[in-house]
């Protein structure tokens, strides 16, 4: 079983900015739909953004304009730029992907998750 592995989580103060980083199997990255969710003690795990293999993007809509997926594909890389963060973003982050094209139709996999904690 493939491993995602995130990196990245802290702490950080209202308004402050961190970078979560997801290495990945390239022919991952390439085939599937990554994404990064986010979930808290006791509720359902909620996609944040997620991009198709074909370059498709879609942002939970009280992120958008302040978090931004992007993949560096030369260095097996999936990153997850978050500014402006509040309390409210305060979360276990987890990088998945799924919905993945032939040969790896049907398959999906998640990291461990990272703790990413705003406060004052």
């Amino acid at each position: 079983q493939a491993q995602l592995v995130e990196s990245g989580g802290g702490s950080v103060q209202p308004g402050g900015s961190l970078r979560l980083t997801c290495a990945a199997p390239g022919d991952i990255i390439k085939m599937c739909t990554m994404g990064w969710h986010r979930q808290a003690p006791g509720k359902q795990r909620e996609m944040v953004v997620e991009e198709s293999s074909d370059g498709y993007t879609t942002y939970l809509p009280v992120v958008k304009g302040r978090f931004t997926i992007s993949k560096d594909n030369a260095n097996n890389m999936v990153y997850l730029q978050m500014n402006a963060l509040g309390a409210g973003d305060t979360d276990v982050y987890y990088c998945g992907a799924d919905r993945c094209t032939r040969p790896l139709r049907g398959r999906s996999y998640w990291g461990q998750g990272t703790q990413v904690t705003v406060s004052s």
